[in-house]
């Protein structure tokens, strides 16, 4: 269920307890468009009900509440690894272009690939722990 958003889990749940949207909703004491519109993610169960949605479709709550909140993570994730690549190569260019133009002390130049390689680095360690 990882990365999917709270309709999506929802829905997955339902079909694999051989639920109808209608079953659902009769538990819930809703009408089934309702329903279809949680698994669309057109609006969501009321939060006084998500304990009640959670039991019927036996999930912790916290699965249902967090379904978006890995997504995000990952999104978040991407985000960081984007930084660091783009902090690598920035310092990589502002080396080379002033290197090029005889502007740049050799203690500088050092600090900026430093920073270069520690991004880098944190990057290459970040993925790691991901294959994991």
């Amino acid at each position: 269920m990882e990365n999917k958003n709270i309709g999506s889990i929802i829905s997955t749940l339902r079909k694999e307890k051989n639920m109808t949207q209608s079953e659902l909703a009769n538990k819930m004491n809703v009408t089934d468009k309702a329903v279809s519109k949680w698994e669309r993610n057109i609006s969501c169960p009321d939060i006084n009900s998500i304990p009640k949605l959670a039991e019927i479709l036996d999930v912790s709550v916290e699965e249902l509440l967090n379904a978006k909140g890995k997504n995000n993570n990952t999104n978040i994730n991407n985000i960081i690894d984007l930084v660091l690549i783009c902090v690598a190569l920035a310092m990589g260019v502002c080396i080379i272009v002033t290197s090029i133009l005889n502007s740049i002390e050799v203690k500088n130049a050092f600090i900026l690939l430093g920073i270069a390689i520690t991004a880098i680095a944190l990057y290459l360690l970040r993925k790691k722990d991901k294959e994991k």
